[in-house]
């Protein structure tokens, strides 16, 4: 019974934080250390692993979009670039996760300079003469997707969040705040799928420790989870971004990456 309890407690974590700039896996690791006693590199693999559960919500909430990829070349294009430079930039920092969480690596610092910086350009945006965010996905280029591929890959750093990186980026080369959350999640799908892999290849020994931990029937409960919990915040943030100020939307999103870093930097000393 406490397992399962706790399957569902990670799956909440995991179903919101994945889409909020503040690290799921590192909000996962935590959550699986305090209630499961995992070890830090088993705890950062199963906070990736648990990503699948995110990778339902956002091929459910997607479905249409994906078929349109399909017939969209801009689309395609958009989504081969990224995941080729995420995959690119991401293995080789992956690989190298294990030492740096035995360091004196403090997971919350990524979180607050993230959030600093969006709060920062929130209120650029709101007391400067700077141009409304119009942009879409047409005004962008090759340049452009090697920019956020990169940013993108730089998410497997522990603390680093790959929605807070993704729409951070989009936001600051003058996408719509709505189009910048929906490429962000859209380019999450073949990201998360990568990351599953890599876990698979690399963290194989610490994935056969963690997951006996939960059981088969604590595994699905969370996966579960993570995927309804997912939909609801998707559907939640898209509609606070389709109706509240540029600003407000980045000075938000920095306020709950600076809080939830300074608890992850307390809980890293």
């Amino acid at each position: 019974m406490p397992n399962l309890l706790y399957a569902f407690i990670i799956g909440i974590v995991q179903g919101i934080s994945e889409w909020l700039p503040i690290s799921s896996k590192t909000q996962v690791l935590f959550a699986s250390k305090i209630l499961l006693g995992f070890a830090p590199a088993s705890a950062y693999a199963f906070g990736l692993f648990m990503e699948v559960g995110s990778l339902f919500s956002a091929i459910f909430y997607f479905r249409r979009e994906i078929i349109q990829v399909l017939h969209d070349t801009k689309m395609l294009v958009y989504l081969l670039v990224l995941t080729l430079v995420t995959g690119v930039v991401a293995v080789p920092l992956y690989v190298i996760t294990d030492r740096l969480l035995l360091q004196a690596y403090n997971l919350g610092i990524p979180m607050i300079l993230l959030g600093a910086f969006l709060i920062a350009d929130g209120l650029y945006r709101r007391y400067s003469r700077a141009l409304l965010r119009t942009g879409t996905i047409e005004q962008l280029g090759m340049k452009q997707y090697l920019i956020v591929g990169a940013a993108q890959g730089l998410s497997a750093l522990p603390g680093v969040s790959r929605s807070g990186m993704t729409v951070s980026t989009l936001l600051f080369m003058g996408l719509n705040p709505k189009d910048a959350f929906k490429l962000s999640y859209i380019a999450y799908i073949p990201a998360s799928i990568g990351g599953f892999l890599t876990t698979i290849v690399f963290t194989r020994s610490e994935l056969t420790t963690a997951l006996p931990a939960l059981g088969t029937s604590g595994l699905g409960l969370a996966i579960l989870t993570a995927a309804v919990v997912g939909v609801l915040t998707i559907s939640g943030l898209l509609g606070f971004a389709k109706r509240s100020d540029i600003y407000k939307v980045t000075v938000f999103l920095g306020a709950i990456a600076i809080v939830i870093g300074l608890l992850a930097a307390i809980g890293s000393l």
